[in-house]
């Protein structure tokens, strides 16, 4: 895990990278952040091929930062996207990339960021994916790249990529809750105003038509009412009966507004729930399975292992502590940080 500031993230750049997805990463990833969590997550470092570096249709240029060369010491390198992916990315990018990779640093490909991962030759036999519109010709230029063309973004370890444009913010945040937990998470998208998990199996495209003003009803309402009983037995024909719509409309407008189906937002929640809890020191994992809405500590074990890749007494030795974390000092969260990891070896 991150030992705070002195976990390194370079965000290359190069000439028409995309605005927005360099925008996301310095966001989440850059610069110190609210007094709530009081602390620097990460160490951001921008690096370019040169020193004046144009953006998409030369919108505007950033000037003064990092060479290529600062790719050598990153712990995760995001790597450049752009929207003209015929154009070969720098070899001199691609062989850093590959060095990077091999020394065990995280890569991160942001929407089009894929192309230059593979470009390098590092997606190959591994899951990935790409903005939907650009997901046929990515299949067709690298066949080798177990390409899922319909999820927001795609954790395959140590490469991680996402879908187009907003998805960067999700995959984003995700890194932030894999390196911190759900709670260091639920800062950062409060003060990005943004959701604070999203699910990287949802769909890309959700398709939001624009309703009459009139008619201009989301599920924001019963969203609300089950979030705030996530502990309460709650099901798919309550939900629906909560709105006020048949279950088949209910999975329909689930799919259509949050890209995902009403069960399996439930149990997001829950287990996003069940971490805030762990994190927040609740005692015994039954006690956090039955306030979750998870029910029996087996069920949780399961569900903590699908979503997550852990157990929750593992996700307890990793991020118990964050909560507290959050209102240290540097040097007090650091030593707290040493100290988590001494007991851990111990047991």
């Amino acid at each position: 895990m991150p030992q705070g500031s002195s976990h390194r993230v370079v965000l290359v750049v190069d000439e028409q990278s995309n605005p927005f997805e360099v925008g996301c990463a310095c966001e989440i990833f850059g610069g110190p952040l609210r007094p709530e969590i009081g602390f620097p997550l990460y160490d951001l470092r921008v690096a370019a091929p040169r020193r004046s570096t144009p953006m998409r249709d030369a919108l505007f240029s950033i000037g003064t930062v990092g060479r290529l060369d600062e790719i050598e010491h990153a712990d995760t390198v995001i790597v450049p996207n752009r929207p003209y992916v015929e154009t070969p990315s720098r070899p001199a990018l691609l062989a850093a990339l590959r060095r990077a990779h091999e020394r065990g640093a995280r890569l991160v490909g942001l929407c089009t960021g894929a192309f230059t991962l593979a470009e390098a030759g590092l997606l190959d036999g591994r899951r990935a994916t790409v903005h939907w519109n650009l997901a046929e010709e990515f299949r067709l230029r690298f066949p080798a790249v177990g390409l899922e063309p319909d999820v927001l973004f795609v954790d395959d370890g140590d490469v991680l990529t996402s879908a187009g444009s907003a998805a960067a913010l999700d995959l984003g945040l995700h890194i932030v809750r894999r390196d911190y937990g759900a709670e260091i998470a639920n800062h950062v998208s409060r003060r990005l105003v943004f959701a604070a998990y999203r699910d990287g199996g949802q769909r890309q495209f959700v398709e939001r038509p624009v309703p009459p003003a009139a008619a201009a009803e989301t599920l924001a309402p019963v969203v609300a009412w089950a979030q705030q009983r996530l502990d309460e037995p709650i099901t798919v024909a309550g939900l629906a009966r909560q709105a006020g719509m048949s279950t088949g409309n209910l999975h329909r407008r689930f799919r259509s507004e949050l890209g995902t189906t009403p069960l399996a937002w439930l149990t997001v929640e829950r287990v996003t729930l069940a971490c805030r809890l762990i994190e927040q020191g609740v005692p015994g994992l039954e006690s956090v399975a039955r306030r979750s809405g998870l029910g029996t500590g087996a069920n949780m074990r399961a569900l903590f292992q699908r979503h997550l890749g852990v157990s929750p007494a593992e996700y307890r030795r990793r991020f118990a502590y964050t909560r507290r974390a959050a209102t240290m000092s540097p040097t007090d969260a650091h030593t707290q940080r040493k100290a988590n990891i001494e007991r851990e070896a111990d047991n």
